[in-house]
């Protein structure tokens, strides 16, 4: 696997579509935060880093979230930054997602944040991906 971020916002996606209750992503430091950001913001109900068993490796369980009447709360995801074309931005060009309904997450020098939080932090640095 070329991209391991774009696997995981493909599985997310998929299972959103197919109206699943979790979904199971390998695990890894980046994924982990980027599930952290994903609970924060309200995207997602939590998530559980499960232990590795003997055969398999260790495993993010993500447990995801719809509305009252089943509607999903993720509408989209998109990758901007890949492997074959990083795209980063400065401090003052961090763009907002659909008019600041969504959110851009961002890997900077002081971590892996949200657009938002990197404009208030005064850093930019390379979208990860966008969701709304």
């Amino acid at each position: 696997m070329t991209d391991p971020i774009a696997d995981m916002l493909t599985r997310l996606r998929n299972a959103v579509r197919s109206r699943h209750a979790r979904v199971d992503v390998p695990t890894s430091t980046l994924k982990a935060e980027i599930a952290r950001i994903l609970e924060r913001e309200g995207y997602i109900h939590g998530f559980k880093m499960m232990e590795p068993a003997e055969e398999i490796g260790g495993f993010i369980r993500i447990f995801l979230k719809y509305g009252p009447r089943g509607e999903t709360v993720i509408t989209g995801i998109s990758r901007v930054s890949r492997p074959g074309r990083r795209v980063y931005f400065g401090r003052n060009d961090v763009p907002k997602v659909m008019a600041g309904l969504g959110t851009s997450i961002l890997t900077t020098s002081h971590g892996v944040m949200t657009g938002r939080d990197a404009v208030k932090a005064g850093v930019g640095g390379e979208v990860l991906c966008n969701i709304w």
